[in-house]
């Protein structure tokens, strides 16, 4: 008799256990990089949009980070869901699983990073980097190769290849330290860094990368998703997709609060906000977009390959997009879907 009041017990707490565990919130963790490149993550962190539109079903787990590699080296170890990165992080962690880890799931940001230069460097053109240390946020990261690609582009050969140029890559907290010091000559950076270099390092705007593409619009940041999360919870994907689309459309209609919050949850992330003229010209030279303007990405997937980042075989991108939930989200608003 005791033993089947035991196992009675035991059977009952098994099954509140497993009720509980079913009914408890999905948790979704996202990450970011604190830059305004990703202000659609900082707002909606800041005023819990993101929150709100998926819970109470799940609830977000924020994580930072400095760059994309960074990123995809999480996702693939089953730390992260949602991110916000780069095109060619992204690219990489597509080819690298064969097409499993991941897809996009809209775009973010285009436009937002420039090569400055140390004015004491002496560079006036692109003949002028000879001999010079350059950096750049990440190795393979997006401005890591659209830094690599200019130079090709201009016969200017690394020193690892030959040459006498040399690409550093640093975290770009640190480039601005070894920019005042003038250890680097010039830095290929997101913003807001691009812009802090100008105002806080004296550095001098050498080239907007928008100025190297059609109509001035490229890929900086991308929505991405786990294919296992996409899955398991397309519910709770979708709600994320509606937020982010709701709060571009908030940045775009009320830029001057957007950079408020922005600001504020910048100083949250990294201990210190924006100056004011750092900010107004960090966002001068972005647009945030839903839009994930496949045909930039494609293009940074070729110069990857051309460089020898992404191995011997071009790569096939064909499922890397899945739009879907995007463009549903769009239809519900009356909005033109994405193709």
């Amino acid at each position: 008799m005791k033993t089947k009041w035991i196992v009675a017990v035991v059977s009952w707490i098994l099954s509140a256990t497993a009720a509980v565990a079913q009914n408890a919130p999905v948790v979704v963790r996202v990450g970011y990089f604190p830059n305004v490149t990703h202000s659609q993550a900082l707002v909606g962190r800041a005023r819990g949009d993101f929150d709100r539109a998926v819970g109470p079903s799940a609830r977000i787990e924020w994580k930072t980070f400095n760059a994309g590699p960074s990123v995809i080296e999480a996702l693939f170890a089953g730390a992260l869901d949602l991110a916000y990165v780069g095109p060619n992080p992204t690219i990489n962690g597509y080819v690298r699983s064969h097409g499993e880890a991941l897809r996009v799931i809209a775009g973010a940001t285009s436009g937002g990073a420039s090569l400055v230069v140390r004015p004491g460097a002496n560079i006036n053109k692109a003949e002028d980097f000879h001999g010079k240390r350059i950096a750049s946020p990440q190795l393979g990261n997006t401005q890591d190769v659209a830094l690599r690609s200019w130079l090709a582009a201009h016969n200017l050969k690394l020193r690892e290849k030959g040459g006498d140029v040399q690409v550093i890559p640093i975290a770009n907290p640190d480039q601005l330290t070894l920019f005042q010091k003038g250890e680097i000559d010039a830095a290929w950076a997101p913003e807001p860094w691009a812009s802090r270099l100008i105002e806080e390092a004296g550095a001098r705007l050498f080239l907007d990368e928008r100025d190297l593409w059609p109509s001035r619009q490229f890929v900086t940041t991308n929505l991405i998703v786990s294919s296992k999360f996409l899955r398991e919870h397309p519910d709770v994907v979708k709600k994320f997709v509606r937020a982010h689309v709701e709060l571009t459309e908030w940045i775009r209609k009320t830029p001057r609060a957007a950079q408020a919050v922005v600001n504020e949850q910048i100083q949250k992330d990294t201990g210190k906000a924006l100056p004011p003229k750092v900010l107004e010209s960090a966002f001068s030279r972005l647009e945030v977009t839903y839009d994930p303007l496949r045909g930039s990405l494609l293009r940074s997937a070729q110069t990857a390959y051309d460089l020898g980042l992404l191995g011997r075989v071009p790569p096939n991108l064909d499922g890397l997009y899945e739009l879907s939930p995007l463009n549903e989200v769009l239809r519900e608003k009356k909005a033109l879907p994405i193709q």
